[in-house]
C-alpha cells in the first residue's frame, strides 16, 4: 500500500436481496456503488468457499471452490434457465435480517437443480472444466460422494473410496457421472458471476479483500485428496489438530479441530498446494488477508481428542521459505497478515521480513488499567490495517454496553464521546484519523448496530454467520458521513470544484 485508504468489511451472504441469502448479483452492484459514494477503495469479504456443519466461512469443504449459495438467481432467470415465479414463491425463511441456512440450502438445490436441467454445454462451461481441472475433478467427486453417503465426513466413506482405490475412483466417476457434471456446473456458474462482479467493481474504483483461512476443514476435498499433505495417522484420522490457547476469546481456548499441516512434506514438493492456493486468491481479489497468520512461525498443536484447546505444544512452522517460494512462482501478492492474540517475538520478525501489514483492532486497546498498547490508534504503524473490530469481535456499540466501567470511561475521554456524537462515528473517525495506511470498518460498525448485528462468537456453534443487512439500511446519509470523514483524514480525494 502506497498511499493511505478506507474500505468496508461486508461479507456477500450479508447484503440485501430477496432470496434469503446477499448473492453476487444486482445488490452487490449497488453495495460497490454506495462504497464509490462513501469514499471507500476496499471492499473486504469473508472466505467464499462451500460452507457446510455451522456454516462457518472459515470451514469450507474446498480452498479453491465457490459456495453456491451466493449464485443469482436473477441471472439464471435472464438466461432463461429458471422462471421469475420459481424464485420468488420459493421459501427463503421468515426474517429478511436473518440468514436461514437450512431453508436456504433447501430451496437453492431445489433452484439450481431446476436451473441445471436446461442447461446446455458451452464453450465457456468445457473452457472452465478444463482450465480448472486440478481441484475441480477431485471437488466434484468429492460433493457428489458426500450426497452419495448421506451427507457423513469422507472418514465414514466406504473404505475403498475413503482411501481412493484406483477401482473405487473410476467406478464412482462412472456412477455418479451427473451429479458430479451438476456440481461442475454450479461452480461455472458461481466463478463467471464472481468474474462479472468483480470487474464491476474494478470500474467503480473498488479492490476486493479476501480472506484465506490458515487451515482447511477435516472433512473437506483437500484432505481427502491429499492426506499425504496433512498428519494424519495410518487410518487417515488426524495426530493433532488446530487451535489456539486460551486467550481474550475464550477462558479454555479454540479448539477449532482442523487437521495440521505436513509441513516436512509440503516443503518436498516445494509448498506446490499452498502456491496454488494462493495464486488462485490472487485472481480473484486484490488483496488477501490470511487468517492467523502466526501459525506459519509457531502453531498451536492439540492432541486429537481433546475437549478444550487447554493442553498443547507450540510447534515450529515453515517461515520465510513458504513466502520465499510463493514470491518466486507468483511474484509480489498483496497481502495483509492476520498478526492479533498472544505473539511471540519470532512472529514480529517474521511479519517485518515480510513486509506484509498485519491488523490492529480499536477495541483490543480500551482496559480497565487506563494503560497504554499496540491497539490504540496513536501507537498504530504506517504498515498496518485498522480496524474498529473484526468478524469475530462483538460490534462496537455492543462491546461499549458489555465493557467493565473503566475500560468504558477509557473508551469514552479516548474517543471524545460527548452528547449527540454517535459513538460508532467516534470509532470511525479514530480509525480514520490513525498511521494505518488502511481502514477498514464492518458494516455493523457504520450502522451502529448492537449485539444483533454480531457476525460470529468464537468456539460456539449455531446462529453464527447469519447476520444481514436489510436494503433500507443502505443510506446515502452514512455514505456522506464516511466521505466526509475519509476526506478530513486524506483517505478520499475531496469532490472537485464545479
Amino acid at each position: 500500500m502506497s498511499k493511505r485508504n478506507c474500505g468496508v468489511l461486508m461479507h456477500i451472504t450479508s447484503l440485501p436481496s430477496p432470496y434469503g441469502i446477499g448473492t453476487l448479483g444486482k445488490d452487490a452492484e449497488n453495495f460497490a456503488e454506495w462504497l464509490k459514494s462513501a469514499g471507500q477503495s476496499f471492499w473486504q469479504v469473508l472466505p467464499i468457499g462451500p460452507t457446510g456443519y455451522g456454516d462457518s466461512p472459515y470451514q469450507p469443504f474446498s480452498s479453491f471452490a465457490g459456495n453456491p449459495l451466493m449464485i443469482d438467481l436473477d441471472e439464471l432467470c435472464e438466461h432463461g434457465l429458471l422462471d421469475k415465479s420459481d424464485c420468488e414463491n420459493a421459501d427463503y425463511g421468515a426474517d429478511p435480517a436473518f440468514v436461514d441456512y437450512a431453508k436456504i440450502s433447501a430451496t437453492r438445490d431445489v433452484l439450481l437443480r431446476k436451473a441445471f436441467a436446461k442447461f446446455t454445454d458451452d464453450v465457456g462451461y468445457t473452457s472452465f472444466v478444463l482450465e480448472e481441472a486440478e481441484w475441480l475433478d477431485d471437488y466434484a467427486l468429492f460433493t457428489a460422494l458426500k450426497k452419495q453417503f448421506g451427507g457423513v465426513s469422507w472418514s465414514e466413506w466406504d473404505e475403498d473410496i475413503k482411501l481412493r482405490t484406483p477401482e473405487a475412483l473410476e467406478r464412482y466417476r462412472e456412477e455418479l457421472k451427473e451429479e458430479i457434471r451438476f456440481v461442475k456446473w454450479c461452480q461455472y456458474i458461481f466463478f463467471r458471476q464472481w468474474n462479472r462482479f468483480h470487474s464491476v467493481c474494478k470500474s467503480k474504483g473498488i479492490s476486493i479483500i479476501g480472506d484465506i483461512p490458515i487451515y482447511v476443514a477435516p472433512d473437506c476435498a483437500d484432505v481427502w485428496a491429499h492426506p499425504e499433505l496433512f498428519e494424519l495417522d495410518e487410518k487417515l484420522c488426524p495426530k493433532r489438530v488446530a487451535g489456539v490457547p486460551p486467550d481474550y476469546f475464550s477462558k479454555t481456548g479454540q479448539l477449532w479441530g482442523n487437521p495440521l499441516y505436513n509441513w516436512d512434506e509440503m516443503k518436498k514438493t516445494g509448498f506446490d498446494w499452498w502456491i496454488k492456493r494462493v495464486k488462485k486468491s490472487a485472481q480473484l481479489y486484490d488483496m488477501l488477508r490470511i487468517d492467523h497468520f502466526r501459525a506459519f512461525d509457531t502453531y498451536y498443536a492439540i492432541p486429537f481428542g481433546a475437549e478444550t484447546a487447554e493442553h498443547g505444544n507450540w510447534e515450529k512452522g515453515p517461515g520465510t521459505d513458504l513466502f520465499d517460494a510463493i514470491k518466486n512462482q507468483l511474484g509480489d501478492v498483496n497481502i495483509i497478515a492476520e498478526d492479533l492474540g498472544d505473539i511471540f517475538d519470532s512472529v514480529k520478525q517474521l511479519l517485518s521480513k515480510c513486509g506484509f501489514p498485519g491488523m490492529k483492532v480499536l477495541q483490543f486497546g480500551f482496559n480497565p488499567e487506563f494503560s497504554d498498547n499496540d491497539h490504540l490508534p496513536h501507537n498504530y504503524p504506517k504498515n498496518s490495517v485498522c480496524y474498529t473490530g473484526t468478524h469475530d469481535n462483538a460490534t462496537f456499540v455492543q462491546w461499549f454496553k458489555e465493557a467493565d466501567a473503566k475500560s468504558r470511561k477509557m473508551a469514552k475521554k479516548y474517543l471524545d464521546k460527548r452528547a449527540f456524537k454517535r459513538l460508532n462515528y467516534c470509532a470511525i473517525r479514530a480509525a480514520y484519523a490513525s498511521p494505518s495506511d488502511l481502514a477498514i470498518i464492518p458494516m455493523q460498525d457504520v450502522l451502529g448496530l448492537d449485539k444483533r448485528g454480531r457476525m460470529n462468537v468464537p468456539s460456539t456453534l449455531g446462529g453464527n454467520w447469519s447476520w444481514r443487512m436489510v436494503k433500507k439500511q443502505l443510506r446515502a446519509k452514512d455514505a456522506s458521513r464516511l466521505y466526509d470523514l475519509a476526506v478530513t483524514y486524506m483517505r478520499a480525494k475531496p469532490p472537485e470544484k464545479g
